[in-house]
């Protein structure tokens, strides 16, 4: 189950993956891990340097390609283990990621969320059409991070 929403300017897309939240958090948490379930393809690789594990305050940078290969480097701005993790870069959005476990803790409803309130220009987020190529990216990001979660020893 999945579904998609826009409040304001945060895009967001919600699915509930059969995993316990600690282990779908455990890849989120590693940045060599985020180009094995990021679903634009933009991103390509951990720097060397990234830490192994994310935590607040943590920088991370990334190799990315859009056409041409750059680097982007990342602060985690927000963390609540097996719960919440967000970072942004140089652009000022937040990229998050949200997870409520279930009564049983058999599943996870995860949320990802593109939160442009806090860009550094929203005019262009806006005119590059980024919400909604976003949110299609996040619902293969979503599906992606399924895929590498479920069935994998807790």
């Amino acid at each position: 189950m999945s579904g998609t929403t826009s409040t304001g300017h945060i895009e967001s897309v919600t699915r509930i993956i059969a995993a316990p939240a600690a282990g779908i958090f455990d890849l989120l948490a590693d940045p060599a891990e985020h180009a094995a379930f990021e679903g634009s393809g933009t991103v390509q690789a951990a720097r060397a340097d990234a830490p192994g594990r994310l935590s607040l305050g943590a920088r991370f940078g990334m190799d990315m390609k859009v056409g041409v290969p750059y680097r982007m480097t990342n602060t985690v701005v927000e963390f609540e283990a097996d719960r919440r993790i967000g970072w942004k870069h140089v652009g000022g959005h937040v990229w998050r990621y949200l997870l409520a476990p279930s009564a049983d803790g058999a599943s996870t409803t995860v949320t990802e969320q593109f939160d442009w309130s806090t860009a550094r220009s929203r005019l262009f987020i806006r005119l590059a059409r980024y919400p909604a190529r976003n949110r299609k990216a996040m619902e293969a990001t979503l599906e992606r991070l399924e895929r590498l979660v479920v069935g994998r020893p807790a």
